[in-house]
């Protein structure tokens, strides 16, 4: 039997200038800009068009490109009766993924067959901005409330807070998620843009990969380990109790969600940051001991497992501080992570070959006769 990588660990499946997912040494950039420096300088637009043309925008191009995507966050009014008529009790991942898989219906673009580019960057664009709207829409509509109309002079982060809520986004809560989103929006080949790269390299349409790549940060293994993590703080309920669930757990090798990271074997790069506005929101809110107990938590894994908080841990705490349902946290991962999706498809298609990996075949060698189904 030949060597093989379960789980494609360490194999190459292709190259990529969009993002540098630097396990060991903890780092992660997009284009050539570390993270920190994309968090403090940018918003989360300025890091989209980074994506989509691999520069930073001139003030005149980030103008124009806010424009660009605010003009595009209206859905068709089928996917919002949609949104209206879905069981109230499904989960949003679900109808995130059935919603664009709809929006491919009302788009001519969406073809299968040798890709236009530039209606590529248009489908592309439009995603990016009809995602958020999906998500809100559906919250509101699931509570029985109005849908707000569509605006187009608030920014990504903004325009969400203001569907979801349906009032004017306050400032600091619009930094947070723009933030995060900046955080989010692209990694490497993580499961969910390898689904939507495999998925265009047969030539099928936009729609249809991003929809792939949904259903795949849906998985707990994935993006719906944030929400583990407040289910578990939940379960624990206060800081005193910490050490002791933390002991019984490790003591019956249950997971502790948001330790520890596939690719990352020292501190995830994108933790400090979610960390720093866990803080700040949790002081502002006078309700401490989520982050409270998130880092003991950390503490006691680092200290008995050598394993560091990954993204998901406190991302769980920011969304939470929010005000945000748990069952929001993945699909606003998804939002974020939409323009690195799409900005990976676009790459997949400039020099496009089919993903066809070789399977080791472990079943029986010598081929046996089928028998008459009377003698089975």
């Amino acid at each position: 039997m030949s060597d093989y990588a379960k789980g494609l660990e360490g194999v190459t499946a292709n190259e990529s200038v969009l993002s540098n997912v630097e396990g060991l040494e903890g780092r992660l950039s997009y284009l050539g800009y570390h993270i920190d420096d994309l968090v403090e300088h940018c918003c989360y637009e300025e890091v989209v068009y980074l994506l989509y043309h691999r520069k930073l925008p001139t003030l005149s191009e980030l103008d124009a490109f806010k424009k660009d995507l605010a003009s595009r966050r209206a859905i068709p009014q089928g996917v919002i009766d949609y949104l209206k008529a879905a069981p109230r009790d499904a989960g949003p991942m679900d109808v995130l993924r059935t919603a664009v898989s709809m929006l491919g219906l009302y788009d001519d673009r969406a073809k299968i067959g040798e890709p236009d580019h530039a209606a590529n960057r248009e489908v592309a664009t439009a995603l990016c901005a009809q995602v958020g709207t999906i998500v809100a829409y559906f919250h509101r509509a699931r509570q029985g409330l109005e849908l707000p109309p569509i605006r187009e002079d608030l920014s990504e982060a903004g325009h969400f807070i203001y569907l979801y809520t349906g009032e004017e986004p306050g400032e600091q809560a619009t930094r947070t998620l723009d933030v995060a989103y900046i955080l989010h929006a692209d990694h490497g080949m993580n499961a969910s843009t390898f689904s939507a790269r495999v998925t265009v390299a047969t030539l099928s349409d936009f729609y249809s990969a991003i929809t792939s790549a949904i259903g795949t940060l849906k998985g707990p293994l994935h993006g719906g380990a944030n929400e583990g993590v407040i289910k578990m703080l939940e379960e624990i309920g206060s800081v005193d109790k910490v050490d002791a669930y933390i002991e019984d757990a490790l003591a019956n090798k249950r997971k502790i969600m948001g330790i520890g990271h596939r690719i990352y074997k020292v501190l995830d790069p994108r933790a400090p940051h979610l960390k720093r506005m866990a803080r700040k929101l949790t002081e502002e809110l006078g309700e401490p001991k989520w982050v409270q107990m998130s880092e003991r938590i950390a503490q006691l894994m680092e200290e008995r497992k050598g394993l560091n908080a990954n993204v998901d841990f406190y991302s769980a705490t920011v969304y939470y501080s929010l005000g945000l349902p748990t069952d929001l946290f993945t699909p606003i991962f998804a939002i974020a992570r939409t323009s690195g999706w799409t900005a990976q498809v676009m790459e997949q298609l400039e020099d496009n070959r089919l993903y066809r990996p070789l399977t080791e075949y472990v079943g029986p060698q010598e081929l046996s006769p089928v028998p008459a189904i009377s003698e089975r």
